[in-house]
């Protein structure tokens, strides 16, 4: 352990960078500005924002479908790759349960900031309507964001006790806090193997939880009669979609903080190789889903379906998106030379954007095209509508930045598994054996 958790936890005993505190002060100007602009549409009303009639969801659900999607990650490399015991999985296993943590928060309270009036968020308590999926998003989204801390703590307690073993040197206040979380860790056999029981049996609930979340957040919108929106593909398509995403969010942190922390020895481009086979797989299933979704919306002949369908192709912004969910990262993921670490970092970008913009088509074409007699509606997003949007972003970033400083980037415990299965020959330059 000794030769893991030196490099490992080095950087965070280290003086933080120019650099590093002058993008924490960007980040937390940004979430200043956006509580600015909340509070005042709060002040205001829904007035203040581009919602309109009929386009009565925005931007604030465009964020709210994308960060519950980029939450997955974490359940999906972490959970479900442990059960299989995927070994490529290990060094993203810590990056991806955070990306989990910070963006469930944000995720849910972009629904609180469309509210336009939060106290309102406790009649879901005060006067449930059992036949709501909003009710069900509620309840899937609160049990998701309480078993995905408890997980995300639950793996970090040994490399904690490993943080008050080895930073002697930390301030008094930072050693009290590693005491007290570290729940008195000793690392001994007993211990793992409580703790190995522990995160198989929450591996094997949060795979059913994770797939009920994003088939739950679809429901709120396939559950309306609602032209674009109401169809038996929506589920699925919301969770493959929401995968993909993820794990492109993953590669693209994983390539920050392996460069910030000088971790490449251990995010090594065979892990990166490993990651963008398994992200080959989920673009082919997009197109797939892409495809299907609207054939059916073709082969209907519905009109108001076929009024949505036509609204998307004849809108450059869709096209934007398709070429940056398929095409791109495709010609990235299937070409071995092109499978490099830069290279995956900014397909992982172009795929993140390529998806927020998936859920603003979805979103906003549907709205702007529904079936009673309105007709065609517009919808062009606020100043306050992108200051809270941005700041969410913001804010999402700061706390991995802010949490990357405190605890190990990596989960020490499964990299040094890693270490002890592999090869001699497969281990990367300057780690020994």
């Amino acid at each position: 352990m000794n030769d893991i958790a030196r490099p490992i936890l080095a950087p965070m005993m280290a003086r933080p960078s120019r650099a590093y505190r002058a993008v924490c002060v960007a980040l937390g100007a940004v979430l200043l500005w956006s509580m600015l602009a909340w509070a005042w549409q709060i002040a205001y009303g829904l007035g203040e924002t581009g919602l309109n009639t009929p386009v009565f969801w925005g931007l604030y659900l465009v964020n709210f479908v994308f960060f519950i999607g980029i939450s997955h990650a974490g359940t999906l490399i972490s959970s479900i790759l442990r059960i299989t015991d995927t070994a490529w999985r290990r060094p993203f296993t810590r990056l991806a349960e955070a990306i989990t943590v910070f963006s469930l928060p944000f995720g849910a309270t972009c629904v609180i900031v469309d509210l336009g009036r939060p106290e309102r968020l406790f009649n879901v308590i005060f006067y449930p309507h059992f036949s709501s999926a909003i009710l069900w998003d509620v309840v899937c989204i609160s049990t998701y964001l309480i078993t995905s801390i408890l997980y995300f703590y639950m793996a970090l307690v040994p490399d904690i006790a490993v943080c008050r073993d080895r930073l002697t040197g930390a301030s008094p206040f930072r050693r009290r806090v590693y005491r007290g979380l570290a729940l008195g860790w000793e690392g001994t056999e007993s211990q793992h193997r409580m703790l190995s029981r522990i995160m198989t049996g929450m591996s094997i609930f949060l795979f059913a939880l994770v797939i009920s979340v994003h088939t739950n957040v679809s429901f709120v919108f396939g559950m309306t009669t609602k032209p674009g929106w109401h169809t038996p593909l929506i589920s699925p398509f919301f969770v493959l979609g929401a995968i993909y995403s993820g794990v492109a969010a993953v590669i693209f942190f994983a390539v920050i903080f392996r460069k910030i922390f000088h971790l490449e020895a251990y995010l090594t481009p065979r892990h990166f190789n490993s990651c963008a086979k398994f992200l080959l797989a989920l673009c082919c299933f997009w197109l797939y889903a892409m495809i299907v979704e609207h054939l059916y919306g073709f082969y209907g002949k519905e009109t108001a379906e076929l009024a949505v369908i036509e609204a998307k192709f004849s809108n450059p912004l869709f096209w934007i998106m398709f070429t940056l969910c398929f095409p791109v990262p495709f010609v990235i993921l299937a070409v071995p030379r092109f499978r490099t670490i830069p290279n995956l970092f900014v397909m992982s970008i172009l795929v993140n954007i390529g998806m927020w913009m998936e859920r603003y088509e979805i979103i906003i074409t549907s709205g702007e095209h529904p079936y009673l007699s309105w007709g065609t509606g517009r919808y062009s997003p606020s100043w306050v509508e992108w200051s809270i949007t941005a700041g969410w972003f913001a804010g999402f970033a700061l706390l991995l930045l802010i949490f990357v400083r405190w605890f190990p980037a990596l989960t020490l415990w499964e990299v040094e598994e890693e270490k002890h299965e592999a090869p001699a020959t497969a281990l990367p330059e300057g780690v020994k054996a």
